[in-house]
């Protein structure tokens, strides 16, 4: 559709959280120690889980593949958000809106699917502890990775073309710090209605899908920890879950406020803040909850470190 009499937006004003110079500056300061903690946290998981002959199972293999995600996903929209709170003018381009649009739609519901495939190695491992290693193969375990990385191409492709091939011929201010998908939405001089229904389908499959193939494995999971006999298996047959529920409970927990509220109970700034939650806060969160409450990870961060150190005093 050509915009008649107006000229098509060529690029968006991102409104951010507030204009107040002082309050812009505090905030980048605690985005920017939130972001480093981030990616040293993701990148610790990533490298301890990779180098220590210890955690070369599947549960941690798939734990490298949720921080290797947390990064990318951060990636997508914290060093824009970032920059826009130290600059003058927020902006970002038509094809940069869409780009970010698209990475945000692919990497959250790859995350979605692999936060499934982890509760389904959990599943495994306390239901069928004897058949674990030959179920939970190296081959299964790559494609469920790769399944899981790919399962958003599809739908994001077609959510961010349809967006971004609607008529945006006025307003170009998105009351968001990311292009996502509502508040641009918003922009568009056309009824959206279809468009609409497309993305709840989409939200559907994306988040409730998964969200049900977790929801029966620890069904599963929690009937055969309380068919247990013995107190000791209950409580590290629990253990061994509880770090993925934590995570699993924050990621869908703000992302369904988000996505799957009535419009008319959601204000823009208490979207900014859910939305605020699980694309800043939990990231940073996934590391340091897999950290604390698992000691094979501490054991092995510990070795790491400790071996880093001590090669660097040979090297002096």
């Amino acid at each position: 559709m050509i915009c008649e009499n107006h000229t098509r937006v060529t690029e968006f004003i991102l409104l951010g959280f507030t204009n107040n110079p002082e309050m812009q500056v505090s905030l980048f300061i605690l985005f920017l120690a939130i972001y480093t903690v981030t990616l040293l946290g993701n990148f610790l998981i990533v490298t301890v889980t990779s180098v220590d002959p210890a955690l070369q199972t599947p549960m941690y293999f798939f734990l490298r593949n949720l921080s290797l995600l947390e990064v990318c996903f951060t990636l997508v929209m914290v060093p824009k958000m970032l920059v826009d709170l130290v600059s003058p003018r927020k902006i970002i381009s038509f094809v940069g809106c869409g780009t970010q649009m698209y990475f945000f739609f692919l990497f959250g519901s790859s995350e979605c699917f692999l936060l499934s495939m982890m509760a389904y190695d959990r599943f495994v491992a306390i239901c069928n502890p004897l058949r674990y290693s030959v179920i939970m193969n190296r081959s299964l375990c790559w494609w469920m990775a790769m399944g899981s990385w790919m399962s958003g191409v599809p739908v994001s492709m077609l959510q961010t073309a349809w967006m971004m091939a609607l008529p945006f011929c006025g307003p170009n201010a998105v009351d968001h710090f990311f292009c996502d998908g509502p508040p641009v939405l918003k922009l568009v001089t056309v009824d959206t209605t279809m468009y609409e229904m497309q993305a709840l389908a989409s939200t559907l499959l994306f988040i409730m899908f998964p969200f049900s193939l977790i929801l029966v494995s620890y069904t599963r999971i929690i009937i055969t920890i309380l068919r247990m006999s013995s107190a000791t298996g209950r409580q590290k047959a629990f253990s061994t879950c509880s770090s993925h529920l934590i995570v699993v409970s924050l990621f869908y927990g703000t992302a369904s406020l988000t996505y799957l509220r009535p419009k008319s109970n959601q204000s823009p700034e208490s979207k900014k803040l859910v939305s605020l939650s699980y694309t800043v806060i939990t990231p940073m969160l996934n590391p340091i909850i897999y950290s604390l409450r698992n000691n094979e990870v501490k054991g092995a961060a510990k070795r790491t470190i400790t071996q880093k150190v001590l090669q660097k005093l040979d090297v002096f």
